[in-house]
């Protein structure tokens, strides 16, 4: 595990989790892309014109997949996190591309399914098209499969009793600016500092620009990450640097 701990890997996801050991890590904290450039036309799902509003985000990733193709993906990136994990954060915006698939998801995994927690990001962008409710939430998925059948006790956090709400308000302004879907840094934190302990492990297979990793780093837990774009990791690895580097002088 040396070789994977505290390092960003530039590739697929799904193939990134098949190669890691099985439970290696505490937490798993991701956001995937929420295929954005995917719409419906005509009564049919089909990819977005090209422009500047929907093509902008990711530039090694088309985010267009099918809602079959989307479904399965995930379902299998799932199962792998379940694998190396302990708990899962699953973060997803219901949008156009993603409804059906997430609502899929949400059955097929229903038992393992601990809770759900509301990410209240105070306000969303207006909607692009007329009688469609604009978003200001997105929903985190925590799965467990290692805990007590079906119920919502966790079997395994460290928050005390009464203490934990369901639904987290944190504003959608990032600090990172060079990525338009990067969270903000309160929102894996919250999830490291109550799921997990000083020293253990996080991953993030969706990492973009670094945010668990930094989170992770912040709250003095290792990490370990992936994402499919070059220039998102090269933005990552300067974030984990500043972060070691202020690190360094808090410990001084």
């Amino acid at each position: 595990m040396e070789e994977w701990v505290n390092r960003v890997h530039c590739g697929d996801a799904l193939e990134f989790l098949k190669s890691l050991p099985d439970k290696c890590v505490a937490l798993i904290f991701t956001s995937p892309p929420y295929n954005m450039r995917t719409r419906v036309r005509n009564g049919v799902y089909t990819e977005r014109e090209k422009s500047g509003t929907f093509s902008c985000k990711y530039e090694e990733f088309h985010d267009a997949l099918s809602v079959e193709e989307y479904f399965i993906f995930h379902r299998d990136c799932i199962k792998e996190m379940l694998r190396v994990a302990d708990v899962v954060f699953w973060n997803i915006a219901i949008v156009t591309g993603s409804k059906e698939a997430v609502f899929r998801l949400i059955g097929y995994f229903h038992k393992i399914i601990r809770d759900i927690i509301v990410w209240d990001k105070g306000e969303g962008q207006p909607a692009m098209h007329p009688a469609v409710i604009n978003r200001c939430y997105e929903l985190i998925l925590i799965f467990e499969s290692g805990g007590p059948a079906n119920g919502r006790a966790f079997g395994r956090s460290f928050f005390p009793r009464g203490s934990m709400r369901d639904i987290w308000r944190i504003h959608g302004n990032s600090v990172c600016k060079e990525n338009a879907a990067c969270f903000p840094l309160d929102l894996p934190r919250r999830a490291i500092l109550n799921w997990t302990r000083p020293g253990e492990i996080v991953c993030d297979p969706f990492m973009g620009t670094g945010t668990t990793a930094v989170a992770a780093m912040m709250e003095r837990r290792n990490f370990i990450g992936c994402d499919i774009s070059s220039k998102m990791i090269e933005i990552a690895k300067r974030r984990i640097k500043l972060q070691a580097s202020q690190i360094k002088i808090e410990m001084a």
